[in-house]
């Protein structure tokens, strides 16, 4: 293929194929993906969604992709259509469910922001996927942060655990508000963190955008959000003063001291924290647990649908 830009393209939706996952023309201009991103290139890249338009009509494009319904995908890849527009349906009523559960959570001490990611961020969630979270609290504070909130959605009944997964809570992954930088800067993070949704604590996800600009250089159309969403969760005077109240309480530092020692103890007795490839952080700037990541299984087979195609 002589264009760079159907490299990119192809690029894009040979990766979303991994989810199966078919991208509208929007779709594709919004999330797509330097083809040469690994090259280390610094040179900035722009390209218009009218360039996108044109392109699509590429004979050479086309030998790879097809198109129905306003969405583009791999050849022999028309069931995906459908699929994606059940998911969606699927995702919705999802994210109601979870909605619920984050109006309970900005009411907890130290929670400075909390978005959704995975499948349900880009309304791709099947019935019995959970709910992926990623849950900034304040620096200093992120153990007893990380503890009350567990422990209020596992007394609710939200919290994922065992066998308990469709439509429950995934609390593996937190930050402070200093430490808003994302460590692994891969494709599958790119674009993970690009589909972030805010649902609560604006101004800090601004923040968490500003703070991982690195995506652009994978990522040429990656953008601060400025317009909150529609759907985001805002403070009300009751919830800030109920927040502020148990933080005040909660303010000793022995707190957090004993707290960080005892849940250090259980990660590392934990026989998923020391199994090959499992990707765990447990510090005082991130609790990440992600015992079987899903990234490089991703890029296997990002990969092999390339070389498959013998582009």
């Amino acid at each position: 293929m002589s264009s760079k830009l159907n490299k990119h393209i192809l690029a894009t939706i040979i990766y979303y194929d991994c989810f199966n996952y078919p991208l509208t023309v929007f779709e594709i201009w919004k999330n797509l993906i330097r083809a040469d991103y690994f090259s280390k290139n610094e040179n900035e890249m722009q390209v218009s969604l009218n360039e996108i338009v044109q392109q699509l009509a590429d004979e050479k494009l086309l030998k790879y992709v097809e198109k129905h319904n306003g969405f583009y995908f791999l050849k022999d890849r028309k069931n995906l259509v459908e699929k994606r527009i059940q998911k969606n349906k699927v995702s919705i009523k999802k994210m109601k469910t979870l909605l619920k559960a984050v109006r309970i959570m900005r009411y907890m001490p130290f929670v400075r922001m909390i978005g959704v990611t995975g499948a349900l961020a880009m309304k791709n969630a099947k019935l019995k996927s959970d709910l992926d979270l990623l849950v900034v609290l304040k620096k200093g504070k992120i153990w007893t942060g990380r503890t009350l909130v567990t422990f209020f959605l596992h007394i609710l009944k939200k919290r994922r655990h065992g066998q308990k997964i469709a439509d429950r809570v995934c609390l593996n992954f937190f930050i402070t508000d200093e430490s808003l930088e994302i460590i692994t800067k891969d494709l599958y993070s790119a674009s993970e963190y690009m589909f972030l949704f805010p649902l609560f604590g604006f101004e800090n996800f601004q923040r968490f955008q500003i703070k991982n600009s690195w995506i652009k250089s994978i990522k040429p159309n990656y953008a601060i959000t400025e317009i909150p969403p529609l759907k985001i969760i805002t403070d009300s005077v009751f919830s800030r003063n109920l927040r502020n109240f148990g933080e005040k309480i909660l303010s000793f530092r022995w707190i957090e001291k004993t707290l960080k020692k005892a849940e250090r103890k259980k990660i590392m007795q934990n026989p998923k924290t020391h199994q090959e490839g499992s990707l765990i952080y447990a510090n005082d700037d991130a609790l990440v647990f992600l015992p079987d990541p899903h990234g490089p299984k991703v890029f296997e087979e990002f990969k092999k649908k390339v070389g498959d195609l013998s582009i």
